[in-house]
């Protein structure tokens, strides 16, 4: 193997809900993945949370093929930059393999909140996407929503409940935010746990239903527009994509994104004027910097009759299925899934050597 390539640990599976989706991902960016370039170094977390590396890993992707596993890779793998570790951890004097940079590809919780990239940080490694903050922030909805408020940015009126649902009505949340609701927990994506309620025998249902994936759920005012979707990329210059549109039956359930083939449908671009074009991608900048965003991150927004546009929700790890529309936006905006993973890889080095410049 060239000693020049850089070994790209990609992290995939995870304990969250969305672990299916992660796999699917990373199958993904691996095939993506410029090999003149890179080598993966391919590290699967279970549900359990037990990691696998290796052969072990491969066989959590199921079909992909084992030429992805390079021969002198066999050796163990540290998650460290500490040379005075390798004797450490290989008393036999086997070779220990050092990371250049980790690409996670874990959906939801215990990967896209902040825990991976404080782990990465930790260990002096660079890591793709948002950093600590803007992981934790735009995985949070209610966190989310109250940052993206205090900069006049629009999103949907909301209610917080935290650990119980006991001291909430569904008539004094229907009078301050309307008799259609949706109910979501606050820290999850693919619409895991989330509900479309109208009256209230389903919102009590809806409300255990979100708890049960959180301590904390969100109760949302029904905004009925179309679902406009953009992709950002960069660091301290990011730049938007051409945006998408969303057209689902119903509300845009985990079914109809990843189950019922024909529950949702992916306009790209979407059917919009050049000057709407124009302030979806100025309002996808401005949210992504509000956030303090890095490297990738997916930005929903309703664009309603009244042609106003009103934040939804954000995703620092977007989906890199074959039917993801990351991706794709950003293929469509000119930029290969090969070129967009590559350029990811190096803006997360690119940062990490700029924060390790700064003064302790």
């Amino acid at each position: 193997m060239n000693s020049d390539l850089k070994k790209v640990a990609i992290l995939f599976g995870g304990r969250s809900t969305e672990h299916a989706i992660s796999l699917l991902s990373a199958r993904n960016v691996i095939s993506s993945l410029d090999k003149d370039k890179y080598v993966p170094v391919l590290i699967g977390i279970d549900k359990k949370g037990q990691w696998h590396y290796r052969r072990d890993a491969i066989s959590m992707l199921g079909s992909t093929p084992e030429d992805l596993l390079p021969p002198d890779l066999n050796n163990p793998v540290l998650l460290s930059q500490n040379a005075d570790a390798k004797a450490l951890y290989s008393p036999s004097g086997e070779q220990v393999q050092n990371i250049d940079v980790i690409f996670p590809v874990l959906h939801g919780t215990y990967g896209e909140d902040g825990s991976i990239q404080g782990l990465a940080k930790l260990a002096n490694i660079p890591c793709v996407g948002c950093g600590i903050v803007g992981s934790a922030v735009g995985m949070d909805k209610d966190i989310m929503k109250l940052v993206l408020s205090s900069l006049d940015i629009s999103v949907a009126n909301w209610a917080t409940v935290r650990y119980s649902g006991d001291d909430v009505d569904y008539v004094s949340i229907a009078d301050q935010l309307g008799q259609e609701l949706f109910i979501k927990p606050a820290n999850l994506g693919s619409s895991v746990g989330v509900s479309h309620v109208k009256d209230e025998q389903s919102f009590v249902t809806a409300l255990r239903e979100a708890l049960k994936y959180d301590t904390k759920v969100i109760i949302e005012e029904k905004i009925t527009g179309r679902e406009i979707e953009c992709a950002v990329l960069g660091n301290a210059s990011p730049r938007a994509s051409i945006p998408g549109e969303i057209v689902s039956k119903g509300f845009y359930s985990y079914d109809n994104k990843y189950v019922d083939k024909e529950g949702a449908r992916l306009h790209i671009p979407a059917d919009l004027t050049p000057e709407q074009v124009n302030a979806v991608q100025e309002l996808a900048l401005a949210t992504y910097i509000g956030l303090e965003c890095r490297g990738m991150t997916r930005v929903d927004m309703f664009l309603t009759e009244a042609d106003e546009l009103i934040i939804n929700e954000v995703n620092t790890i977007p989906g890199f299925t074959d039917i993801s529309m990351y991706p794709k936006l950003w293929e469509y905006s000119g930029l290969s899934q090969k070129e967009l993973i590559s350029e990811l890889i190096e803006l997360a080095i690119d940062e990490h050597q700029k924060q390790n410049k700064l003064k302790l």
